[in-house]
């Protein structure tokens, strides 16, 4: 096994971003209460919020991820294995593609908007990356021609952006889930296990920074998102942490398998919900149906806390053997994944009509 090496920065930028968070997001909590409107949430038909909260703890997120990330800029070799200054050009298109990102965000927090300028905007914003380098070129063993990685990049993107929009309904969830992501990415850049079974050291300290940069802001943000919380992420939080767990997972070699792993969960949510619309002839992004797993669960009668602590488990068990399969292995891994999910829901579709025939049988009675 190597001594793996933790490079003096990593610390610090983790410091800087989780008091940036800290800091941040309560500011942008008061901002949202003193403009007031949309900005606080008043929760919708089929959402499982209940009380009216400001929902803008998203900009502080931000405002401390990229803190980290200027901090790091003077402190870190990012001249690549090559000197071709490669991670330059992917750090220019993150950027870029995420102040595209906001405006969009802050007019859905502000006005609500419909699925499909979200969807365009989304779309827009993912190209961004891919046209500064940032492309899938590989998963596992197979290699993506160049012509299949751009677009398969931005659909990588967007479906990952909507993942975790879809997934804040609760406190903490979005938020926790992207924390235990941004953590198994970090790690996915400083070590991987080898097809002997050995510890690898990847040596993408400056790639790992990214990770460890988003995970602080996650953790500064929890603070205040954890049940019961004092404020939301809204969808400036959800996109961007979705856009950033996206476009990280392609930065320095694709991870997309283990980004695929550690949040299949929200992702193969998301799937089930989108062809479970479509079968029915709805919208797939009109929500309102108790589609979602978290909206099962609530519905047979976990609380917010067991719901969180569930989803916290399964990502972290996944994240952790994400780094510990290897190529065709992470394959079982999320089938075992899917499996599991099946389980969960098949029980609670069982326990909803038990407890459906256990009402009928009492009104019955009465």
């Amino acid at each position: 096994m190597p001594t793996l090496t933790i490079s003096s920065p990593m610390p610090l930028i983790f410091a800087v971003a989780c008091g940036g968070a800290l800091l941040a997001v309560p500011l942008a909590a008061a901002v949202g209460r003193a403009v007031g409107g949309a900005l606080v949430d008043r929760p919708r038909p089929g959402e499982i919020q209940r009380r009216p909260i400001a929902r803008t703890g998203g900009y502080g997120i931000i405002a401390a991820f990229f803190l980290a990330l200027v901090v790091s800029l003077p402190i870190t070799d990012r001249s690549g294995p090559n000197n071709d200054f490669r991670e330059y050009a992917a750090l220019a298109g993150l950027t870029l593609g995420a102040a595209l990102l906001i405006p969009f965000a802050a007019w859905d927090d502000a006005r609500r908007l419909p699925p499909l300028p979200q969807l365009i905007a989304q779309i827009v914003c993912a190209l961004v990356p891919v046209l500064y380098g940032v492309r899938i070129e590989r998963i596992s063993d197979l290699d993506i021609p160049t012509w299949i990685g751009g677009p398969l990049s931005v659909v990588w993107i967007v479906g990952m952006i909507n993942a975790l929009n879809w997934l804040d309904t609760m406190d903490g969830l979005a938020g926790g889930v992207s924390l235990i992501g941004a953590f198994t990415l970090f790690g996915a850049s400083i070590v991987q296990r080898g097809e002997d079974n050995k510890l690898i050291e990847q040596q993408q300290n400056s790639i790992a920074l990214l990770g460890l940069a988003l995970a602080g802001a996650c953790v500064g943000f929890l603070v205040y998102n954890l049940p019961l919380a004092r404020i939301f992420m809204g969808t400036s939080g959800s996109m961007f942490l979705g856009y950033a767990l996206g476009v990280i997972s392609i930065i320095g070699g694709a991870k997309i398998a283990t980004a695929i792993l550690v949040l299949g969960l929200p992702i193969l949510d998301t799937a089930l919900v989108i062809l479970q619309r479509i079968f029915g002839r709805r919208s797939p992004f009109q929500g309102g149906d108790g589609a979602h797993l978290v909206h099962r669960l609530v519905a047979a009668g976990y609380s917010v806390r067991q719901i969180v602590a569930l989803v916290y488990t399964l990502t972290a068990f996944f994240g952790i053997l994400s780094l510990s399969l290897v190529r065709q292995q992470k394959i079982i891994g999320f089938l075992l994944l899917a499996a599991i999910m099946g389980g969960l829901l098949l029980a609670l579709r069982r326990r909803t009509v038990k407890q459906a025939a256990s009402g009928d049988g009492a009104r019955s009675q009465a």
